[in-house]
Formats: C-alpha cells, sequence, structure tokens
C-alpha cells in the first residue's frame, strides 16, 4: 500500500539559498506517515489513546534535486518492515506534476519506529499489544531490497 501525501513548501521552511532547509523533509515525512496511518484506519491517535507511543529510533535522508519555496510536492509513503518489535517506513518526495513511476524523487527517506508505553517508555510488542495495527501493516507491507535494515 502506497499512500500520497500533498506538501505545499513554505517560506519559512527554505534557507537563505530559497530551498527547503534539509530538516524540514522530516516534518514531511512525518506529515506523510500520520497520512498513512490515517489511510490505514488506524489513526496515531488511536495508538495514543491505548497508552502507547510510537518513536522513532532511526532515520534517514538522501537529498537529490532541491524543492523551493511555493512548490508543490507529494510524499509517497509505504512500510517496507513489519516486525514486533519494529516499524519501517519509506518515504519518496516528488516535485508536483512528476511521473511518480517514471521519475526520480527528490527526496527519499526512511523511519524506523518501535512502540513503547507512554507511561514507563518501555518497549513493547506491536503484535501484543495492538494486534490490528499489526495485522494491518502485514496486508499493507510492502518490502523492498532494503528490508533488511
Amino acid at each position: 500500500m502506497r499512500v500520497c501525501t500533498p506538501i505545499t513548501i513554505r517560506y519559512g521552511e527554505t534557507d537563505m539559498m530559497g530551498v527547503v532547509y534539509h530538516a524540514n523533509y522530516l516534518l514531511y515525512f512525518e506529515d506523510a506517515r500520520t497520512a498513512f496511518l490515517e489511510a490505514l484506519g488506524y489513526p496515531y491517535a488511536r495508538i495514543e489513546e491505548a497508552g502507547l507511543m510510537s518513536p522513532v529510533t532511526h532515520m534517514e535522508c538522501d537529498y537529490r534535486e532541491p524543492l523551493r519555496y511555493g512548490e508543490g510536492a507529494i510524499v509517497r509513503t509505504r512500510v517496507v518492515l513489519s516486525r514486533p518489535t519494529k516499524t519501517v517506513y519509506a518515504y519518496e518526495v516528488f516535485k508536483e506534476g512528476q511521473d511518480m513511476d517514471a521519475d526520480k524523487p527528490c527526496c527519499t527517506g526512511r523511519s524506523t519506529h518501535c512502540l513503547v508505553d507512554a507511561a514507563t517508555f518501555k518497549p513493547v510488542s506491536l503484535k501484543r499489544r495492538v494486534p490490528e495495527l499489526y495485522e494491518r501493516y502485514a496486508e499493507a507491507l510492502e518490502p523492498d531490497e532494503e528490508e533488511g535494515r
């Protein structure tokens, strides 16, 4: 399952060169991950209501072509790895109007998340504590050549 999230580049997200400041891509990934969970039918708020949180344990981002103020972008998101103790999301950022099946993305990234008890911050098993979400991840999973990371 792939979910596409539109992003509008705002002036405050750019640097003095007029391009998106590199750290802002992490915010775009966060928006895209939230939209992915919504599309999966399991919004992040539901995870928090269960007394859980899903912190980032690893993040990576590869930049290829800059985005600029006023441009539109699309973040395409998928889950590439789902285990009881971690979930890995993959992101591709395209300029609005690019052919997502033929063109290279402007930026790619991955984030790894675990699940923790909100009160203790101790790791918990997604499969045991939130089996419905674990099953939905399994159905949506699109592993690729980098899935073993």
